[in-house]
């Protein structure tokens, strides 16, 4: 699992980059105005999981959210910090059904 790093899009641009997601699922930091863009060159479609750590009413978890990126496509995820901040580690988790030819990259406006 590795920790990915913020890429700031600012008025003069930002040439963007992806990396190769992690088998084992990446960390992030949340936070307001922050997205997450996964990039599916496989084959076929995989499934990204958001995932949410948080609880209502002390005891009813909120089921994580899950995402089908297709292959050969792009999604842009929000990352609100209250939903996906782990309040342990103070970081988002993202998994993947699949890491091959799957590239991630976190951004803030």
């Amino acid at each position: 699992m590795a920790l990915l790093t913020t890429q700031n899009v600012t008025t003069t641009g930002l040439a963007t980059s992806l990396t190769a997601a992690s088998g084992g699922g990446d960390t992030y930091v949340p936070a307001t105005g922050r997205w997450v863009e996964i990039n599916n060159g496989s084959g076929g479609s995989i499934t990204v999981t958001m995932v949410t750590p948080g609880v209502v009413d002390g005891t009813l978890a909120i089921a994580d959210r899950t995402i089908t990126v297709n292959a050969g496509t792009v999604e842009k995820i929000a990352a609100p910090p209250a939903l996906y901040t782990d309040p342990t580690t103070g970081l988002g988790t993202i998994n993947y059904s699949s890491a091959t030819s799957v590239t991630v990259g976190v951004f803030q406006i």
